[in-house]
């Protein structure tokens, strides 16, 4: 269990607090430090906290959407995909404005907050507009615009609150946290319409007040870094995009959108589920709960072998726990097997990529522009985030759901190759990705 420490005062030039995760890892009581122990900032732990809290709220919504657009308001593979795709590539442009305005502005948590209250509207436009499924697309966007704004200057003050070596480490306790909350929320929602059948204004009701505790939580108990001050010019292109001059970041920037183009969303990963395993639909929220569970457990113990052993090599090996999804959601057998394998490594692919993927980030790049840096790459994953759920969705209707799995397993399998290039591509003289 979290032991937080008190929020008494302290002396400007003392350490910043640390959280261990138990007695054991705490360096007082271990000679020497090693895989035991996980040194995490008190901000970090809040931060994680206000992204449970949101998470939870979220998933509530949005686990029950992919089989309510497609099976009871019969939305077609291609207009889902395009809705999915939507969610990711919305929010592209703001992702950036949001980092570099962090950067710029020194106040993370003032834009971070921006995003977590854009999440929480959201939830009061949902009840207010019903059902009807363009109000709920329009307000499911808006829930990801928050995200797409928060997410960035987030991820800054997790890396400006933690010891470089410890980033993955750092990023795997906050996103432990955060997928808590996306186990909890469609657990959560399938309780709540088990309860009453069919009354999502309860649901959305819930997920509001949810919502706003999470806002509290980062308003009260994160405090803000600022980090060192860049030199505040004009805003222009060139400074949207000024992270790419440096040839290590662009190599990452390059490896990491590849591999994301054949990436199937998730949607797309439970509705093959569901096709093949044929459940009651009543039970879909819980493929979420799954994939979030195995994600939660993993998390921690992976950053620390990023940080011990190599992040870009937990990176590519993520994408292969990807690769194992496809290859199951694409034969028929023991259903029960079947299933809880699928997410368990959809889970494991994530715990292996996405916190890891923002301490790669936040490594190679210098704390004046560290949220635009690490926002300019949420933004082109984003984007081809969107290209891959169109495509899937053009596939999926056209060529049958096989064969675009089978198609997305060869595009991951060469992009992976690619990857591996330029993620080991760097010069002898230190030019490297860790």
């Amino acid at each position: 269990m979290l032991g937080l420490p008190d929020l008494g005062y302290r002396p400007a030039l003392q350490r910043p607090a640390t959280v261990y995760l138990s007695r054991q890892d705490d360096p007082r009581s271990v000679p020497r430090a090693g895989l035991s122990s996980i040194p995490v900032a008190r901000n970090v732990v809040f931060l994680g906290l206000t992204s449970l809290f949101t998470d939870i709220s979220s998933e509530m919504v949005s686990a029950v959407l992919p089989m309510y657009l497609v099976t009871v308001l019969g939305f077609s593979g291609i207009a889902y995909g395009f809705l999915d795709g939507a969610q990711h590539g919305i929010t592209a442009l703001l992702r950036v404005v949001s980092g570099v305005v962090a950067d710029r502005r020194r106040h993370h948590k003032s834009v971070a907050a921006v995003g977590y209250i854009l999440s929480a509207i959201s939830k009061a436009g949902l009840l207010v507009s019903g059902a009807a499924p363009i109000a709920a697309g329009t307000f499911l966007c808006l829930d990801r615009l928050g995200k797409g704004v928060r997410t960035s200057p987030r991820d800054a003050l997790i890396s400006l609150s933690s010891d470089r070596s410890n980033l993955a480490r750092a990023f795997g306790v906050h996103r432990a946290l955060d997928t808590a909350g996306a186990l909890v929320g469609p657990v959560a929602a399938f309780g709540i319409l088990s309860l009453v059948p069919g009354q999502y204004a309860v649901l959305l009701v819930c997920s509001f007040g949810i919502a706003l505790t999470g806002i509290g939580t980062l308003l009260f108990f994160v405090e803000d870094k600022q980090g060192h001050r860049p030199e505040v010019g004009a805003l222009s292109l060139s400074s949207l995009f000024s992270p790419l001059r440096s040839s290590v970041y662009r190599r990452l920037f390059l490896a990491a959108v590849m591999v994301t183009i054949a990436t199937v969303g998730d949607g797309f990963v439970y509705l093959n589920i569901q096709r093949l395993s044929l459940f009651d639909p009543r039970f879909f929220p819980l493929l979420f709960a799954g994939t979030s569970m195995s994600y939660v457990i993993l998390a921690v113990p992976f950053g620390r072998i990023a940080d011990r052993f190599g992040r870009r090599h937990l990176f590519l090996l993520g994408h292969l726990f990807l690769l194992g999804t496809y290859v199951l959601i694409t034969r028929r057998g023991a259903p029960l097997i079947g299933t809880v394998g699928c997410l368990a490594l959809h889970g494991a692919y994530y715990a292996a990529t996405d916190g890891i993927l923002a301490a790669l980030a936040a490594s190679v790049l210098p704390e004046s522009s560290r949220a635009t840096g690490i926002s300019l790459l949420t933004t082109g994953t984003a984007l081809a985030r969107l290209a891959a759920a169109a495509l899937y969705g053009v596939l999926w209707t056209h060529a049958g759901p096989g064969t675009a799995t089978a198609i997305f397993a060869v595009a991951l399998i060469v992009s992976l190759g690619l990857a591996a290039v330029l993620l080991y591509g760097g010069h002898p003289q230190g030019d490297n990705i860790p």
